[in-house]
């Protein structure tokens, strides 16, 4: 049951919300200190604010001010903010600031409720996402996404993952591919024992085969130790070979007799040691193209390609760059330190236009030195080093590309206003009942 935070000086009206709002876990606060300790203590996911709190209850300083703390205690909490018939302004401004949603006194029970309802949907769909995406308790962890190829990927992971099939992740560097890794070992019955990481193309071949294998004492100069190698090392667990295609050939065909027996044998050794290892690699190169030119061996390729699964780039996400642009922004801003809200119109507009050949990593540097940069709470095009390229299409007649546009403006919209409805359906110029036919209509609820 989610807990809804009703912070209300008039006990009257706190009666009659609490009346209308049955069902959901109700805490009660009438100003500002006592809300934040409710916050604090019970973490509520969703909150019904009056602008209008002691000591000031004739003005929404008040309020406008503990909406800005519990946003930035709890980014993802839903907050409805109360006001009058004559304070239309403030709550636009609540709006701007981060509420999900107003109403206006007179309370209407049925129009309340409605609204509250839909905060909590969306706050569970979203919560659902970051279980996939953000990493909290989800086995997805460090994947934000709404972009449907990558989510077929998601769900690709999940079927893939209980399995002991080997797995090759596709894609270039910075799309994800070791976050995906980690997921299926996470998902799978090897959870509970180790994930093992290793990186081909970061290791000098002569030094490959014994972090690879592991070795005896004596077996060369320098070996005073018995020392076993990461694929021991990874027994019942999961080893991942991150840029498999630069394996030298020399241990394509050791790997291979690995796959295929089950066994390694270390440096200097005699003895064939079994081990119980899930293989999962990962390359951003052509394998196909390197196994025509001899680079690399087809037997090999198929023993690692059980499953094989393609991670598209971010320039080919849909709604993708602005949305982990947020959650970076956020991320960044809490680990400096700095107050940064968000983007400026600019920016967003350079972000979308941005091809973003360094996928995530490229994202990840210019975004944390644009918070530490940054003069204002709002990052703009020129902190990020961004060309402002508005890359909006020009209207089509054929009803195919307009339902196509529909569903990118749909997209692109969700994605500048980081999921919030209100701003989403302002800025396309809509009503919020016709967002949500349109994210009924494109199942993008």
């Amino acid at each position: 049951m989610l807990k809804l935070l009703i912070v209300e000086d008039d006990t009257g009206l706190q009666s009659q919300l609490r009346w209308c709002l049955d069902g959901y876990e109700i805490l009660q606060a009438q100003d500002r200190a006592s809300a934040m300790a409710h916050m604090r203590r019970h973490e509520p996911e969703l909150v019904t604010l009056d602008l209008g709190l002691p000591p000031d209850p004739a003005n929404a300083t008040e309020g406008l001010a503990l909406l800005e703390e519990i946003l930035a205690f709890n980014p993802g909490v839903k907050v409805i903010v109360v006001t009058g018939n004559d304070d239309r302004e403030n709550a636009l401004k609540a709006v701007a600031l981060g509420a999900y949603d107003f109403y206006i006194k007179p309370v209407d029970a049925e129009l309340l409720r409605l609204i509250v309802d839909r905060a909590a949907r969306l706050y569970e769909l979203e919560e659902e996402n970051r279980r996939l995406a953000r990493g909290g308790v989800s086995s997805l962890s460090g994947l934000i996404t709404a972009d449907p190829r990558m989510l077929q990927v998601c769900r690709m992971v999940e079927r893939v993952a209980p399995s002991d099939a080997t797995v090759l992740l596709l894609g270039d560097s910075g799309t994800g591919k070791e976050v995906l890794a980690r997921a299926v070992h996470d998902l799978s019955n090897r959870a509970k024992e180790r994930f093992v990481a290793i990186n081909c193309a970061a290791i000098p071949e002569n030094l490959l085969e014994s972090e690879l294998f592991g070795y005896e004492k004596g077996a060369f100069t320098g070996a005073t130790r018995q020392t076993i190698g990461k694929i021991e090392h990874a027994d019942k667990g999961t080893l991942f070979l991150d840029e498999i295609g630069d394996l030298p050939q020399s241990l394509q065909a050791k790997l291979l007799r690995f796959l295929q027996e089950r066994t390694v044998e270390r440096l200097g050794g005699r003895n064939e040691i079994p081990v119980d290892v899930r293989i999962i690699g990962a390359t951003n190169q052509d394998l196909q193209a390197l196994i025509r030119s001899g680079d690399f061996r087809e037997d090999l390729f198929y023993r690692i390609s059980e499953i094989a699964i393609d991670i598209p780039p971010v320039r080919e996400r849909q709604g993708d760059a602005t949305l982990l642009a947020h959650a970076l922004l956020e991320r960044f801003a809490r680990e400096q330190g700095k107050p940064r809200r968000g983007f400026t119109a600019d920016a967003l507009r350079a972000i979308e236009g941005h091809s973003w050949p360094g996928n995530v990593r490229e994202m990840e540097n210019l975004i944390r030195r644009a918070v530490i940069m940054a003069d204002g709470n709002l990052v703009t095009a020129e902190d990020l080093g961004l060309q402002d390229r508005d890359q909006d299409p020009p209207p089509e007649r054929l009803r195919e590309a307009r339902d196509r546009a529909e569903y990118q403006s749909v997209i692109k919209a969700m994605g500048r206003t980081n999921g919030n409805i209100a701003q989403a359906a302002d800025t396309l110029g809509i009503t919020r009942p016709t967002l949500y036919g349109l994210l009924d209509k494109y199942g993008l609820r």
